[in-house]
């Protein structure tokens, strides 16, 4: 079928009043503003229509109908005076009947663009769109939303066009489907993004601002984001489909603010952001899935139950398996998720190849500088290639080749000499959450070589008989060699 237009926009013609005479109205503006980026982005003049008769009162009309068996895409402006009009309501569905096909591919000929949340049902499948939020809270602690209005609020004026762009990319790529539809007798079916995709969780008020920022980037760079539609609030339900996503995603992240955020209605009691980890903790044991957890230096919560998730993600090895936990700001989580990607993309694109079994990454402390060079002899008379830590350098950069060293890494030796306790367990930590960073490969082999001097946690590890536990408080001996080398792997 050919088409007249590009868009037609439905809204509710009270959002489109003007607070001033000498200033347009929200949608008057948004109109502009869409068409301008949408030619530029076409290469050629974008066709939109609206209905701009200026009445008290919506009405449904001949001239109104006329235009919609005629139009690609149907951009519907969501807000509670939308949701309350009979004459919106109309035009979706009249929309829907006369469209006879309303996806194109997996995607919807409807584009939802919320002004302002609603709090009642839309007519389906609308209600079961995420769609494109155009508003804000002044601040986190706000139940109030705030229109994105560059022209009244200059300061939200780049997160209005961000969003905007955004749009309008989704919108072209509607536009080519339905052209490449119609100019094809069997059109060829799209083929989906080859870039990963990213399952980022659903998080409570607090952090919804980080996260639709977050949202907004990686779709920018190509990433599909999932979930792409609300998720249930039944708790079975909601299990499934987190589950569904997590399965075709090859990164977890979850945003953890100090607010418990909405609980899915079942047995368990729990909250959604509680059921999202623990149901990514079985993918990442499952099949390795990497994961990132942010939770900002400072997070706490007056929420009893929150409180104690949030102690458990920093101290408890089991509720954060899998993951890095990121305690910076959000620049440093946007930082870390593209290198993580990155990661994951280059070695998707790799081609198979033998691995190299000697790559061994020697992890100690820098007073043990000295006492390990025995050890680093060793391994290399061997044939084992070995790669120490960096101790000199930005933290950004000492943290950055840890990282590379455990995603590429075949074997760890931790040597536990005069680092203490503490040392130890946060190279424990670090190791737990190694998985992040080696999309999908085999887990390495972790051995701790015990070296002087003498300590009650050593004697522990060693009565209690650790899995890959080599005895050298008495140096390199004949029989600490040998039990090293049996558990390294071989080429």
């Amino acid at each position: 079928m050919p088409y007249d237009k590009h868009i037609f926009i439905s809204y509710c013609h009270l959002d489109n009043q003007a607070l001033t005479s000498e200033q347009e109205g929200w949608v008057s503006r948004f109109h502009d503003a869409l068409e301008k980026i949408l030619t530029m982005r076409l290469g050629r003049k974008a066709q939109i229509w609206r209905d701009k008769k200026l009445r008290g009162n919506d009405s449904f009309e001949d001239e109104i109908v006329a235009q919609l068996p005629k139009t690609e895409i149907l951009v519907s402006i969501v807000s509670k005076c939308y949701a309350n009009s009979d004459a919106c309501r109309r035009e979706f569905e009249e929309f829907c009947r006369r469209a006879g096909e309303i996806r194109v591919g997996n995607k919807y000929r409807i584009v939802k663009v919320i002004k302002l949340p609603v709090d009642r049902s839309l007519p389906p499948p609308m209600d079961d769109m995420l769609g494109y939020e155009f508003f804000t809270y002044k601040d986190k602690d706000s139940d109030h939303p705030l229109e994105l209005d560059p022209v009244y609020f200059p300061k939200l004026a780049p997160l209005y066009i961000e969003k905007l762009y955004v749009l309008a990319d989704d919108v072209i790529d509607l536009i080519k489907r339905m052209e490449a539809s119609a100019n094809e007798t069997d059109p060829v079916p799209q083929q989906p993004s080859s870039r990963p995709q990213v399952f980022l969780a659903e998080c409570s008020s607090d952090q919804k601002e980080a996260r639709e920022a977050l949202r907004m980037t990686l779709r920018q760079f190509g990433y599909t984001v999932l979930p792409d539609r609300p998720l249930p609030k039944e708790e079975a339900a909601f299990a499934s489909d987190v589950s569904h996503f997590l399965d075709q995603c090859s990164l977890a992240v979850h945003l953890v603010g100090g607010s418990p955020g909405w609980m899915p209605d079942g047995p368990s009691r729990k909250t959604a952001v509680v059921l999202q980890n623990e149901l990514a903790i079985e993918q990442s044991k499952k099949r390795s899935l990497p994961r990132i957890i942010w939770l900002p230096e400072g997070t706490t919560s007056n929420d009893a139950a929150q409180q104690t998730f949030i102690d458990a993600l920093r101290r408890d090895a089991d509720t954060q398996f899998g993951a890095e936990l990121i305690r910076d700001d959000l620049e440093k989580l946007k930082s870390q998720i593209h290198t993580i990607l990155e990661r994951i993309e280059y070695t998707e694109n790799q081609a198979p190849s033998p691995p190299d079994l000697k790559l061994t990454y020697l992890i100690y402390d820098q007073k043990d500088r000295e006492a390990v060079l025995p050890l680093r002899k060793l391994l290399k008379s061997k044939g084992f290639q070995v790669q120490t830590p960096v101790f000199e350098g930005s933290a950004a950069e000492v943290d950055r080749t840890k990282q590379e060293m455990l995603a590429l890494c075949n074997a760890v030796v931790v040597f536990y000499g005069q680092g203490d306790e503490g040392w130890k367990r946060a190279i424990d930590r670090d190791l737990l959450k190694s998985k992040a960073y080696r999309a999908g490969k085999p887990p390495f082999v972790q051995i701790t070589f015990l070296s002087g001097p003498p300590t009650a946690d050593k004697q522990e590890l060693i009565e209690l008989e650790e899995e890959n536990l080599v005895n050298g408080l008495d140096g390199l001996s004949e029989n600490a060699i040998n039990r090293l080398l049996q558990t390294l792997p071989k080429a």
